[in-house]
């Protein structure tokens, strides 16, 4: 059974296995969920080849999880890669395999944990979608995430992009 035939079928982790199922489209989710919106971004944040990033941006165009929108860069239209809400909705799941690959990914090799933090109060979270100090719930517009290993830094996570209306407004 191929990643299409996964995607197609009944079951709905089969579904989101047959879109995330290589660890580019999970790496690329990561940049996308942290601000990268342009093919340069991802490619230098990745160091994925070309023609990989296409096709997997392609795909993930189709599944709904970005959008791809033009914008002018001088003489030249290029295209950059907006969040959706469904790519939004991946952020726990993201966080959740962080922790996973954190505790149980080659335990012989530490790794550092990725840490949530809410921004409105600037403390770290034990979950991610709930911050204990302010008693809220936590969305990608008061979050952030630190990766120690890239800056100490909290990067704040990127919002959906906006969509219209099934009525075209």
């Amino acid at each position: 059974m191929n990643s299409a035939d996964l995607a197609s079928g009944p079951c709905p982790l089969g579904r989101a296995a047959g879109i995330f199922g290589d660890r580019w489209t999970l790496l690329i989710m990561r940049n996308a969920t942290l601000g990268a919106t342009r093919f340069e971004q991802f490619r230098t944040g990745l160091g994925i080849a070309d023609n990989i990033l296409s096709n997997r941006l392609g795909k993930l165009v189709d599944a709904g999880v970005l959008t791809k929108e033009p914008y002018e860069d001088g003489n030249r239209i290029r295209s950059h890669y907006r969040i959706t809400q469904a790519g939004v909705a991946l952020r726990p799941v993201l966080e959740a395999l962080a922790a996973w690959g954190h505790t149980y990914a080659n335990p012989a090799e530490p790794t550092i944990a990725v840490r949530i933090v809410h921004l409105p109060c600037g403390l770290p979270t034990a979950d991610g979608s709930h911050c204990d100090v302010c008693d809220t719930g936590i969305t990608n517009e008061d979050a952030a995430w630190v990766m120690p290993w890239v800056s100490e830094e909290p990067i704040p996570l990127a919002t959906a992009a906006a969509t219209a209306a099934p009525d075209g407004n």
